[in-house]
C-alpha cells in the first residue's frame, strides 16, 4: 500500500474528534511560527496527553510532530524569500522561527539542496522565464490586445479597471475585519477535483444548517494554507469554511479558526470548474507586478459571493497584500 492509498483510509477511519484537535494543533502552530513550542503546550492545546500526543500526531500526520514544525517554518520562509525579496534571509529566518541565520541555511539547504539566496535568485528567474512563456503562449495565434488600465482612489481604497479588447478585470484593495469561521479541512491533493469541494461543503453545510448558521449573507471562503510549488501535494492543506459568530460552539470534524483581517487584493471572476487556477494566474501574473503592492505572508482565499450558477462560479480571490 503507497502512502496515497494509505492516507486515504487512515482519512476515512479517523474519528472526528481527533481529526478536529490536529487540526486544532496545526493552526496554533501556523500562527505561532515565530516563538518556539513545548511539547506540553501543544498537547494542551488538542486535549492530549503530552505522553501519548506525540505518538498520535505523527501516526495520524505521516510525520513527527518536530517535523510537521520544523516542515512548515521552512516553507513559509520559502515562500516569503520569493514575495518580500528586498527583506534580508535573516529577518526572514527570526520571523518563522529558526534561532539564527546558521541553523536556517543548514535547514534550509537541507530541504531544498541549495542556500537560501541561490534558491531566491534561481526561483526568481524560474518566475520571470515562465511569465515570458506564458505570454508568449497566450498571444500565439492572436492579434494584440489592446489595453488600458484605470487606477481610482476613493475611501481609503485603490481600485484598478483593466479594460481591453476581449474582457474586462477589476481588482480592488480594501480592508477586511478579522473573521471567526467553521471549517472543514482536506489534506492532500486538491487541484481540479471538484466532488472534493463537494464533498467538504456537504460536511460543513450539513453541520451549519440545523443550527441555522446559513442565511442569505453568509460568507463561505476556500482557504490555501500552503503553495503548491513548494509543499509536496500529498501534504497540501485546505479548508472550507463558512463565517459564524465567535460564540458559536463546534465539535467533532467541524473546527472553528480566526483569520486576521488586514489589507487585501480581492479579485473577481466567473469561471468554470477549470477556470480557478488561470484566474490565479492572472492575480499574480498580471495584476500583482504592477500594482505597487507584494503578498504579505497571511493566507489567501476564495470567497463565494453568490452560488454558483449553470456550471459558472462567481468568486474572489483575495490575496493578503502590503506595499512594495
Amino acid at each position: 500500500m503507497d502512502n496515497k492509498e494509505k492516507n486515504t483510509r487512515l482519512e476515512n477511519m479517523l474519528n472526528p474528534e481527533y481529526r478536529a484537535r490536529i487540526n486544532r494543533v496545526m493552526d496554533y502552530i501556523e500562527s505561532n511560527l515565530d516563538r518556539e513550542f513545548t511539547l506540553d503546550e501543544l498537547a494542551s492545546v488538542a486535549f492530549f496527553s503530552k505522553y501519548h500526543f506525540h505518538r498520535l500526531f505523527s501516526s495520524i500526520m505521516n510525520e513527527t510532530l518536530f517535523d510537521f514544525i520544523q516542515r512548515t517554518r521552512i516553507e513559509k520562509a520559502a515562500y516569503i524569500l520569493l514575495v518580500e525579496r528586498g527583506r534580508t534571509v535573516t529577518s526572514i529566518a527570526y520571523n518563522c522561527g529558526f534561532s539564527s541565520h546558521a541553523l536556517f541555511t543548514r535547514t534550509f539547504r537541507k530541504y531544498f539542496g541549495m542556500s537560501p539566496s541561490l534558491w531566491r535568485r534561481e526561483k526568481s528567474k524560474q518566475g520571470q522565464e515562465k511569465s515570458k512563456n506564458s505570454q508568449r503562449g497566450s498571444n500565439e495565434g492572436k492579434a494584440p490586445e489592446s489595453s488600458k488600465v484605470y487606477v481610482e482612489y476613493r475611501e481609503n481604497r485603490n481600485r484598478w479597471r483593466f479594460s481591453m479588447d476581449t474582457q474586462q478585470q477589476t481588482v480592488e484593495v480594501k480592508d477586511f475585519p478579522e473573521m471567526t469561521m467553521a471549517y472543514v479541512r482536506h489534506i492532500g491533493p486538491y487541484k481540479g477535483n471538484a466532488a472534493l469541494f463537494e464533498t467538504l461543503y456537504g460536511k460543513l453545510c450539513g453541520w451549519a444548517g440545523p443550527r441555522n448558521l446559513i442565511g442569505r449573507n453568509t460568507k463561505f471562503i476556500n482557504i490555501y494554507h500552503d503553495n503548491p510549488e513548494i509543499t509536496d501535494e500529498e501534504k497540501l492543506r485546505v479548508s472550507v469554511c463558512l463565517e459564524i459568530d465567535r460564540s458559536v460552539e463546534v465539535s467533532g470534524e467541524i473546527g472553528k479558526m480566526t483569520v486576521t483581517g488586514g489589507r487585501y487584493a480581492v479579485s473577481r471572476f466567473v469561471v468554470s470548474e477549470d477556470g480557478f487556477q488561470e484566474a490565479w494566474q492572472w492575480v499574480y501574473g498580471t495584476w500583482l507586478p504592477q500594482s505597487g503592492y507584494q503578498p504579505d505572508d497571511r493566507p489567501c482565499f476564495e470567497l463565494f459571493p453568490e452560488e454558483p450558477k449553470d456550471g459558472k462560479f462567481t468568486v474572489d480571490i483575495c490575496v493578503p497584500v502590503k506595499p512594495l
